[in-house]
């Protein structure tokens, strides 16, 4: 994000502005008028043997910025704690391009007083939070993080472990638009992944132990998917390609905005299709790394009436959604961001300061500083639901106006409910597997219009009615409720079957357990040897169907089983596959599509691999496709890309139109959209030479 006190998503900083007003505001509360409401109804479903992952450690943070006179006021610390911060960036999204940690000084930009480096560090360390770090890569060098890493982890002890290079380094001009500060003679996406290879180095030279990120343009955003002048490819795969598996983890930011607050409540539909797309990326290029590389979404916010209650339930929701589809971290922007013009009113009839900030800092017709925001209310209830190292589990809802997310403690179960729904409130009936929830249940709750969280306790886990646009975390204490520490035996006969060039069917023999078995964990490993498994899905039943392969790629499975009150097994027996080459044969070349990744609205196909088939050189291809009728194309890469209908036309280029004979291959890649609910892709990928 940029560093700027404007609502726009790419405004411009202002110099010389601090978030300290002159005056400041009683807080005026919204008055809600007593209402009748109606009384709907939801099912909520835990399965708290279907682990989803834990909660990492620096997983629940927020931005600040140096330009924020009130960054580390008296308050602050108090107030991350109570909402269960682990995680605090500095020094400020764009500014972290133009910040030199040893003068404290940012080119062309407004520093604060009181916003220095080790003072933000008392700040980060009272309120019991890590630090994020982006190291300058738009103004400084290799050498500058360096010195930063040597002054924070060796001279100071602070011992910070997640450093970023640079900030959304793609708006530096390259493809057109400029926001971020980059004074490097070359600002395409190679230039960047060379140099941050050199800024890797020089910073775990100093200390090993750190966690290194390099920027990446968020799936299905701008600039993805565009290839820039003189590029190959485009941002994400030509940045990987490059550092491979040099990087500890990937940064993406996410602003999704909106058309109106019940589509802002939507927009966690996107998560899982980025992820796969980032992890299909990071598979691609990382080798023996990838399992072990995270992804860190070190901005977000949902770009859409910022102050509201809306805003509010989206935090809650997008942050265990996150958190369930594997991100290491997720910063909230912003602290303190001010405003830029007078106060108003949000659909949801919440105050709209137009502020990005998640705690007032006294501006046009604001409250007084620190006064919380209806979103520090949202990331409070996250901090309530879980702590870093608690088990994530499966938990659905029969409607849509219900999110839920599930909470495995080291004393209970916490069930997090986001009711959606501005007008009703909501009964909730709970059915629990794997737990049989025992004693007083507590119950922590915010909703539209309430300026603090109220707590209170029931005597049952299994209903509960909650008020219409609310958050609401159930804690309950208990356990399996017969102590069972056997655990299931090992599932036999893993077989493959059906292998297609991007998809692949697996069954086994049933495991038997002394109660009952709850799921099976379907694990993967890359090649016929070495790699490690990772989880790629889960079953309930005695079979699985693994898709999105990539097309001639070996790979081998495991299987193992959890009971009801967690116990694991151990790993079936070894399946091996290998895909088959797929594709459409026009000539003495094959199109081999792969599905990197696809969502309710989209999807990208990458590789498309582009086979020699014949027994003498090609100089030049053309693959073309056909597009599913309502599907468009988005974006393209290693390719000249044309359209007519709903026929794609792609056209070698310069560095990947010679082919040998003897099976030489290459490859492009695509991106498109489709209607809502649509599930089908593209077809019928014909390839011709001249």
């Amino acid at each position: 994000m940029l560093d700027r006190l404007l609502p726009t998503r790419h405004g411009r900083r202002r110099a010389g502005l601090t978030l300290s007003a002159a005056a400041m505001l009683a807080f005026a509360g919204v008055a809600v008028a007593p209402q009748a409401t109606a009384a709907t109804s939801a099912t909520v479903t835990v399965n708290a043997a279907m682990s989803r992952g834990t909660i990492p450690a620096a997983g629940h943070g927020v931005n600040t910025a140096v330009y924020d006179g009130n960054m580390n006021s008296a308050a602050i610390p108090g107030l991350y704690r109570d909402a269960g911060f682990t995680a605090v960036r500095y020094p400020g999204g764009s500014y972290g391009d133009i910040y030199h940690w040893q003068t404290h000084t940012a080119d062309g930009g407004f520093i604060a007083p009181n916003t220095g480096f080790d003072t933000f560090m008392g700040t980060v360390r009272s309120a019991g939070a890590q630090a994020v770090i982006i190291a300058n890569y738009g103004t400084g060098t290799a050498q500058e993080a360096a010195g930063w890493v040597r002054q924070a982890n060796v001279t100071r002890g602070y011992g910070i472990k997640l450093w970023e290079i640079g900030n959304e380094v793609y708006g530096n001009g390259h493809y057109g638009a400029q926001w971020e500060q980059d004074n490097h003679a070359d600002k395409g996406p190679r230039a960047y992944a060379t140099n941050a290879v050199s800024y890797i180095s020089a910073m775990k030279a100093v200390d090993p132990t750190i966690k290194v990120g390099v920027v990446l343009t968020t799936p299905g955003n701008w600039p993805d998917g565009i290839v820039g002048s003189g590029d190959s490819a485009d941002w994400n795969h030509t940045v990987m390609s490059v550092v491979q598996g040099q990087a500890d983890f990937v940064i993406v930011h996410w602003y999704p905005g909106a058309g109106s607050a019940a589509d802002s409540l939507t927009k966690m539909s996107q998560i899982s299709g980025m992820m796969s797309t980032l992890r299909s990326l990071i598979n691609q290029f990382a080798g023996s790394r990838a399992s072990s590389i995270g992804v860190a979404v070190t901005e977000m916010n949902p770009s859409f009436q910022l102050n509201s209650a809306t805003a509010a339930l989206f935090a809650a929701d997008s942050a265990f959604t996150w958190f369930e589809n594997g991100a290491m971290n997720l910063d909230w922007w912003n602290t303190h961001n001010g405003t830029s013009t007078s106060p108003g009113t949000n659909e949801d009839g919440t105050p709209d300061y137009h502020d990005e900030g998640i705690l007032s800092s006294a501006g046009t017709g604001e409250p007084a500083v620190n006064t919380p925001f209806p979103p520090y209310y949202g990331l409070s209830m996250v901090g309530r639901a879980g702590a870093p190292g608690d088990t994530l589990v499966q938990a659905s809802s029969s409607t849509a106006l219900l999110a839920t997310h599930a909470i495995r403690t080291p004393t209970g179960l916490n069930v997090l409910l986001v009711n959606k729904d501005p007008a009703n409130s909501t009964t909730v009936s709970l059915a629990y597997s794997g737990f049989t929830p025992t004693g007083t249940v507590s119950v922590t709750q915010w909703q539209k219009g309430a300026t603090s969280i109220s707590s209170t306790t029931q005597a049952s886990a299994t209903s509960i009615t909650v008020p219409p646009y609310s958050i609401t975390v159930l804690k309950s204490g208990g356990g399996t409720g017969g102590g069972d520490t056997t655990a299931p035996s090992a599932p036999t006969g893993l077989a493959a079957s059906g292998t297609t060039s991007t998809s692949t069917n697996l069954s086994w023999t049933a495991s038997t357990d002394n109660v009952g078995v709850a799921g099976y964990d379907i694990l993967r490993a890359p090649g016929a040897s070495g790699g490690t498994f990772a989880v790629v899905g889960t079953s309930t039943t005695t079979s699985f169907a693994n898709t999105g392969l990539t097309a001639s790629t070996t790979y081998r499975y495991q299987v193992r089983a959890r009971d009801a009150a967690g116990n694991v097994s151990a790993v079936s027996n070894t399946a091996q596959v290998t895909t088959s080459a797929g594709g459409s044969t026009g000539g003495p070349c094959t199109a081999v599509p792969t599905v990197q990744s696809q969502w309710s609205t989209g999807y990208v196909i990458q590789p498309v691999t582009v086979t020699n088939t014949g027994t003498a050189t090609i100089t030049s291809w053309t693959v073309t496709i056909t597009l599913p009728a309502g599907h468009a194309l988005t974006g393209s890469w290693n390719a000249t890309v044309t359209t007519s209908g709903q026929t794609v036309t792609a056209k070698s280029v310069a560095h990947n139109g010679t082919l040998a004979p003897g099976a030489s291959t290459t490859s492009f890649g695509f991106q498109g959209s489709r209607p809502d609910g649509n599930t089908a892709l593209p077809s019928a990928y014909t390839c011709t030479t001249p």
